[in-house]
């Protein structure tokens, strides 16, 4: 099909199937955690170390991501990793050993990488048609494909699917998606503004990396601790735990769905400020008030606040005249990614020697950071 015929709607709805695609994958595979734990035996230490081989797979990639991008093209990669990255959640079902599981994760985490830079990419190539802002809906759809697969996975429990079934039918699934919508993908250049192996970041990729920073440190700590801290501090009764986590996922899912059009309004400078109050409002209300509504609430805030800070720092990353888009997502990534893993220990250390309450203050301090990196500079 020439690509000229195709319209600027059918690529962004491609993109979009690909966003959707990823998230399902990761869903699928966080549903059935409960079911693999029990099927190998492990404890709560043996999984949570096997669990850190996925994040080492994916920091293990990152440096070389960019530059691969920038040699082979992000549709290359990104149909690459569209294929292996169902394909290895198939894999991870199959495992018997605890440390099948430990390398089905890392290549997991290797090909979660390649498929999160690679279509990010894309997104920005897209954007670059429209002429605007329109990156935060495709995260948007990540966050909606998240409920789906978790939604999916407990339908699967109900009917009894094992792990490898289920991933199984995620599998053909996603690959009836790959080979339709692999049409519709943008055929970009292969190579851009610095192709070399490394490239040293320019100072406004620095600072859009601390910003996701800022935010990935936030987005981390409610993944792994806001179930805990409505349980320890809120003191929520037990079919209210999950409360601040399912507050904090819908509203970061809802926030991204509206980001554009506030972008598009005020533009990417004040809806980042605005971002960063929201978050440290949101923090500091349940620090302040830990009671379930406040604490909702303010997860609530939490949630609608890192919802379009990581989709606007990319877009503007993608607009680098000194690295190529894959080059610079990938530097920023990195530097956030670093973010999301260092939040939840940092949480568990501090609470350990004071409480949690004082481990979400530092965490709403890091929050208001982006306020402040984005406040200086000119976007």
């Amino acid at each position: 099909m020439n690509s000229s015929t195709i319209s600027p709607k059918n690529y962004r709805i491609a993109i979009a199937v690909f966003f959707f695609i990823a998230g399902l994958c990761f869903a699928s595979w966080a549903s059935r955690i409960p079911d693999i734990k029990h099927h190998l035996g492990l404890s709560d230490g043996q999984l949570g170390l096997i669990l850190f081989a996925m994040p080492v797979g994916t920091m293990c990639s990152l440096p070389f991501t960019g530059w691969i991008i920038s040699k082979l093209g992000s549709r290359t990669i990104l149909l690459f990793a569209a294929f292996f990255y169902p394909t290895t959640l198939v894999m991870i079902g199959l495992v018997q050993q605890p440390w099948h599981l430990a390398l089905a994760l890392f290549v997991f985490g290797n090909f979660g990488n390649f498929f999160n830079i690679s279509v990010n990419t894309q997104a920005i190539a897209v954007e670059q048609m429209y002429g605007k802002t329109i990156m935060a809906s495709f995260h948007g759809i990540w966050s909606l494909a998240g409920f789906s697969g978790a939604a999916l996975g407990t339908l699967m429990i109900a009917l009894q699917f094992n792990p490898f079934i289920h991933f199984l039918i995620i599998f053909l699934l996603d690959l009836g998606l790959v080979i339709y919508f692999s049409r519709y993908t943008v055929r970009d250049n292969k190579g851009g503004p610095n192709t070399s192996f490394f490239t040293k970041p320019d100072r406004f990729i620095l600072i859009y990396g601390l910003i996701a920073f800022g935010s990935m440190v936030c987005e981390g700590t409610m993944f792994d601790w806001s179930g805990v801290y409505f349980q320890k501090i809120v003191a929520a009764p037990t079919q209210l735990v999950t409360l601040g986590y399912l507050s904090f996922m819908g509203m970061m899912a809802s926030g991204r769905f509206i980001s554009d059009k506030f972008t598009h309004k005020f533009g990417i400078k004040l809806v980042l400020i605005a971002s960063g109050i929201l978050i440290t409002s949101g923090l500091l209300l349940a620090v302040i008030f830990p009671f379930i509504i406040t604490a909702a609430i303010g997860f609530m805030l939490v949630g609608l606040g890192v919802s379009s800070v990581v989709p606007l720092v990319y877009s503007a990353a993608g607009k680098s005249k000194t690295m190529s888009p894959g080059a610079a997502l990938a530097a920023i990534s990195t530097i956030g990614f670093i973010g999301f893993l260092l939040g939840p220990p940092l949480i568990g250390t501090i609470a350990e020697y004071s409480s949690l309450r004082w481990s979400f203050t530092l965490i709403a301090i890091l929050g208001f950071s982006i306020t402040v990196l984005a406040s200086r500079v000119k976007w």
